[in-house]
């Protein structure tokens, strides 16, 4: 760990954008919020970034790799979990999580993980309730705009970025993948961040459909109410 208590040096996460909200501040964030800038987008508190996500390292490492899943339903997401799941040998949802995968037996992605990982609580809210009623306890990577109702624990960042995420999953996989034992220290972790973020053609392609796409519903966006400009 660094000095600042980062497990990286703080530039590099200032350069990955991980401290980057959007320009809306539910209450449930509240408390992991730095400042509101000028421009109106909401900055996260990178301390606490950095030790929810240690803290989740940690509580997935309690886990065998067979009994945890990892649920990414966009690309920008689903590419470095894909890499997060081939290192450490989760489990992984990429896409849609179907309705009753965890509550319908008859259901054929039927499963039953002992703890859950979502990257966006809007996209991948079913698999958010179908744990709660399990009593599966919810590990969630948050934004400023996110809601946290059933999650256990928030890693509050910037979910969206190609660069955030991927940043995120390697240094979730390099801690894994060192309680695992895959490893012995930092140093034999031979993988770097753009491994993470490199994705495939269609892959690139794919995200900047839903990236467009995104567009029109974040300009739709309501402002945030006037209790929250104050900030």
């Amino acid at each position: 760990m660094e000095k600042t208590g980062l497990p990286l040096k703080q530039e590099v996460f200032l350069e990955a954008g991980v401290h980057i909200g959007t320009k809306i501040r539910t209450n449930d964030m509240r408390d992991y919020v730095y400042k509101r800038r000028d421009d109106g987008l909401f900055i996260l508190d990178l301390r606490k970034s950095a030790d929810r996500l240690m803290a989740a390292a940690k509580m997935m490492s309690r886990y065998k790799p067979e009994e945890v899943t990892i649920v990414a339903s966009r690309v920008y997401s689903s590419n470095p979990a894909s890499k997060f799941a081939s290192l450490t040998g989760v489990n992984l949802v990429k896409g849609r999580f179907v309705p009753g995968t965890m509550t319908n037996l008859n259901c054929k992605s039927f499963m039953e993980p002992k703890i859950m990982f979502v990257c966006d609580p809007k996209g991948e809210r079913e698999a958010i309730v179908e744990s709660a009623k399990n009593g599966v306890p919810v590990i969630a990577l948050c934004d400023t705009d996110n809601e946290t109702r059933f999650i256990d624990l928030v890693i509050p960042i910037n979910n969206k970025g190609k660069r955030s995420l991927a940043l995120i999953f390697y240094i979730l996989a390099r801690e894994l993948m060192l309680a695992q034992g895959k490893i012995k220290s930092y140093d034999e972790f031979t993988q770097d961040i753009g491994y993470f973020e490199q994705m495939a053609v269609e892959e690139e392609k794919k995200a900047a459909v839903e990236e467009v796409a995104a567009q029109p519903q974040e300009a739709a966006a309501a402002e945030p109410p006037s209790e929250e400009k104050k900030g």
